[in-house]
């Protein structure tokens, strides 16, 4: 059987040529409700479910996403490989508004990170996570985008901030001498479960603004990100539909199986509360 593939992004993404929506579903997860219904349907003969990670109207802060059920939510419904397309600000010259960068790490600056794991309530797992981004897939993403004429940035590291305010110009100061190449509010908690959800994920970094450590530049703000952000869109609409008949049809790669070797509590521990609250994970285990 064909494994489906997640969208998460804007609430436009969607309407991409060649997708045919055939429903949309309103999943209540152990977490909580996700940001919005899923969209699903088909496109190049690929089940696809796209899901808005503000809502549709962009209606919640990057600090009241609710990771966890967006992510069980997908899981629940086959994805097994995940595109994200979030926007980004610049912390190098050389990459320009209206780029696209491909993340391979990620560094943590955020709070709330218990929220951040599916696991606990008496089963422990630590994922490996070294290389937090599918390579497997990130080049998919990497071909098409240079298909489609994007100028692609291959590798990077994405800083990943709270919010909502944008960064002082100390913040965005320090995140440049620590070598970050990008820096955003909601990718890596994506990245985290995705990969405790055994889902290959990568990510279109579209680069919307300088942050603000460009003195020759104004300082980021809502605004400006929005005008960068629309046109984006439809270049990220044809990365992506450029991008699904690339994507196995099966689910084995590395990522397919990250908890082989992550779950320390032993079976016979498992309480029967946590088992069925994280069925879409652990079923192949039962």
């Amino acid at each position: 059987m064909t494994v489906a593939i997640g969208i998460i992004g804007g609430s436009g993404l969607y309407a991409i040529d060649g997708f045919e929506k055939s429903e949309e579903r309103v999943i209540e997860t152990p977490y909580g409700m996700p940001s919005d219904a899923l969209v699903g349907g088909t496109l190049a003969g690929r089940e696809v479910w796209f899901l808005p990670r503000h809502g549709r109207g962009h209606r919640l802060l990057p600090t009241e996403i609710n990771h966890r059920a967006n992510l069980w939510a997908l899981r629940s419904v086959g994805v097994r490989y995940l595109i994200c397309v979030t926007a980004v600000g610049s912390l190098k010259e050389e990459y320009r508004p209206r780029d696209i960068l491909l993340p391979d790490q990620y560094f943590d600056r955020m709070s709330r990170r218990e929220q951040h794991t599916f696991f606990g309530g008496g089963i422990v797992a630590h994922v490996a996570f070294a290389d937090p981004v599918s390579g497997g897939l990130r080049e998919i993403l990497r071909a098409a985008a240079e298909g489609e004429g994007a100028r692609v940035h291959d590798r990077g590291t994405y800083v990943n901030m709270d919010g909502p305010a944008f960064s002082t110009r100390a913040e965005s100061e320090a995140n440049r001498q620590l070598g970050f190449d990008v820096v955003g509010m909601t990718n890596l908690p994506e990245a985290k479960l995705a990969r405790e959800a055994e889902i290959a994920l990568a990510t279109l970094a579209m680069i919307t603004d300088y942050d603000c450590w460009k003195t020759d530049e104004e300082p980021v703000t809502a605004d400006a990100v929005v005008a960068h952000l629309h046109a984006n869109v439809a270049l990220a609409q044809a990365v992506i539909a450029r991008a699904i008949p690339g994507i196995p049809l099966e689910a084995e790669w590395p990522e397919h199986r990250s908890l082989d070797a992550a779950i320390m509590t032993p079976r016979a521990l498992w309480p029967a509360e946590t088992v069925g609250k994280l069925w879409p994970l652990l079923e192949r285990f039962q």
